[in-house]
């Protein structure tokens, strides 16, 4: 089976994204000393993405004033940020072969024990997105305190061409 022309390549996953009713944001800034996204050879390392929205970050902690499915949506969002590093990194979104990894930060209380579940907002949404591209490995952890009272971060490793 022969590889699909970048540019049809490209639309598919635009009319993906336009199929779920999905608009990307605009690439959240780097806020201190590192860059959201490095590339080495064909992976790319991102740094921790936030869940962001048109009415600001999602902040709070599961377990206390976020539940699970406030958690869920927020790693929707999450995720949505994360492509929208990528799009800016590569160009275009069909350059990702695979999402490898994805590390999943909550900002939850001590006994919040639901980390996989809000997790997997972000992980349905990249399977959504990418299909078996999407499916990845995965470490869902909890964290007494993120920064600016996060609700969550992500990080991700991605393969690409």
């Amino acid at each position: 089976m022969t590889e699909p022309e970048p540019d049809e390549r490209r639309r598919t996953i635009e009319q993906r994204l336009e199929e779920l009713g999905v608009e990307l944001p605009d690439p959240f800034p780097a806020l201190g000393t590192f860059v959201p996204a490095v590339r080495t050879g064909s992976l790319v390392f991102t740094a921790g993405h936030v869940p962001h929205d048109g009415d600001g970050v999602v902040t709070g902690r599961l377990g206390d004033d976020l539940s699970v499915a406030d958690g869920y949506r927020a790693a929707g969002l999450a995720a949505r940020s994360l492509l929208a590093t990528l799009r800016q990194e590569l160009g275009d979104l069909d350059r990702v072969v695979r999402i490898v990894s994805l590390l999943g930060t909550v900002n939850a209380t001590p006994s919040f024990v639901e980390h996989t579940a809000v997790v997997d907002g972000a992980s349905d949404f990249l399977v959504q997105v990418f299909g078996e591209a999407g499916r990845h490995a995965r470490l869902a952890v909890g964290v007494s305190s993120l920064p600016a009272n996060l609700a969550l971060e992500i990080q991700a490793v991605v393969e690409v061409t």
